[in-house]
């Protein structure tokens, strides 16, 4: 019997495993993935995921700092992430009389918020093919052992040189960037808004934050109050 439920538990565990993974990209949503995600009952449409033109989910989501992931949650422009993204920012508010670290911090009004010299918040204000546009370009490289087709330097010349000296005059903390896919055979253009008025509204004490460290960070479940509130700040057009 013994034998049975071990060949039984072999022949399972051997089974092959499909993971539904790999690079999406939001401009190509219909094209590769939104038939399935409807049919496992998403209500949402490809335009509420990723418009360039209107408000969609692409503006919720931001990049915090360096690399952080961070959410819009409100219209008044607050901000939740990690608690670890944040904590740069509380430690560097922290002090002897006021242990934000040890104790948390909670602005309870706009006035007590906390400003952050040097921290932004990038929002992707639209994707591009510009595959056509780049190649076209690197006609003009004729060395064969050339790795220009996937420098960075010289993509973003390019998406500078696109868009133009007037419109990023025009449009002060906009910024623009190519960026290659699948080995270079396709080039895509990230159209961003960062923010620099960037402001902590609250944190919990760290044994609450960052509880567990980095031991429970990569189990599930998960006990921690891991997140951090800040607020983004934009002029009366909602731009940087």
């Amino acid at each position: 019997m013994k034998k049975v439920i071990v060949s039984l538990a072999v022949a399972l565990l051997t089974q092959p495993l499909l993971a539904d993974e790999g690079m999406w990209l939001l401009p190509l949503l219909k094209q590769q993935k939104f038939d399935e995600m409807k049919a496992l009952g998403l209500e949402l449409e490809a335009k509420d995921i990723y418009s360039p033109d209107s408000s969609s989910l692409k503006d919720a989501v931001v990049i915090f700092g360096g690399g952080c992931t961070g959410e819009m949650i409100s219209p008044e422009g607050l901000l939740i992430t990690n608690h670890h993204c944040g904590y740069g920012q509380i430690q560097q508010h922290s002090s002897v009389e006021h242990d934000y670290l040890t104790d948390g911090f909670w602005a309870m009004s706009r006035e007590q918020e906390l400003p952050n010299p040097g921290l932004t918040v990038t929002f992707i204000d639209a994707i591009d093919d510009v595959t056509d546009y780049v190649k076209e370009d690197l006609k003009s490289d004729t060395d064969p052992n050339s790795m220009k087709f996937l420098s960075a330097s010289y993509l973003n010349s390019l998406a500078e040189k696109k868009v133009g000296a007037e419109f990023l005059k025009n449009n002060p903390g906009t910024a623009v960037e190519i960026k290659p896919f699948f080995g270079g055979n396709k080039y895509y253009m990230f159209t961003k808004k960062i923010f620099s008025d960037v402001r902590l509204v609250g944190a919990p004490p760290s044994s609450i934050g960052k509880f567990g460290a980095d031991t429970d960070n990569w189990v599930w479940p998960r006990h921690t109050g891991d997140f951090s509130l800040f607020r983004v700040y934009a002029d009366a057009n909602g731009n940087p």
